[in-house]
């Protein structure tokens, strides 16, 4: 092995750090790319529900879950472009959780397609933005509340891929009952 270390700067490091975020970003890109499709093969299952009675559970349904899949999927989306892109520095987070349900409530009355159309539609979008971004946008951040801020790869990481991820689990389970 030649030895090189020696001789780094602190633009060599940056380099190298760019270079991980770059593969990173990429991964994330392949990330929602591959939980696309898996949402993909398992939307078509999905029957409208009836209505709920005031004296049914409370628990969501197949259809409940992919509606707040397609609130999810837009919301984080747009903050991963909105950060990344320097156009949003600080996200009113709990407002945004508050706005959840009712926003859930609106798309439960689309059809599991039409759901799937919007989900993949803002998929696309932020896959291509993450496909393009650099590593100085992957590194930009956003005060999530008080003094709690994330990065945009944090964004797309957390909130976007895993927060989707455990969804598409729940899914997978109320479809097999």
């Amino acid at each position: 092995m030649r030895i090189e270390s020696p001789a780094f700067t602190e633009r060599d490091i940056r380099g190298f750090l760019d270079e991980q975020f770059d593969y990173e970003r990429h991964r994330l890109a392949d990330r929602l790319e591959a939980d696309s499709e898996r949402l993909a093969k398992l939307a078509p299952t999905l029957t409208l529900p009836r209505e709920r009675g005031k004296e049914e559970s409370q628990d969501w349904t197949g259809h409940d879950i992919l509606a707040h899949i397609a609130v999810l999927s837009k919301f984080y989306g747009t903050v991963v472009y909105r950060v990344g892109s320097g156009k949003l520095s600080q996200i009113e987070l709990l407002e945004a959780v508050k706005g959840r349900d009712p926003a859930g409530e609106q798309l439960r009355s689309l059809t599991p397609d039409q759901l799937l159309g919007m989900i993949e539609l803002d998929h696309q979008r932020t896959i291509a933005y993450l496909r393009s971004a650099d590593a100085t946008a992957m590194q930009r951040r956003a005060v999530l509340y008080e003094d709690f801020s994330m990065s945009t790869a944090e964004i797309a990481q957390l909130p976007l891929c895993a927060h989707l991820e455990i969804h598409l689990d729940q899914l997978e389970r109320a479809l097999r009952h």
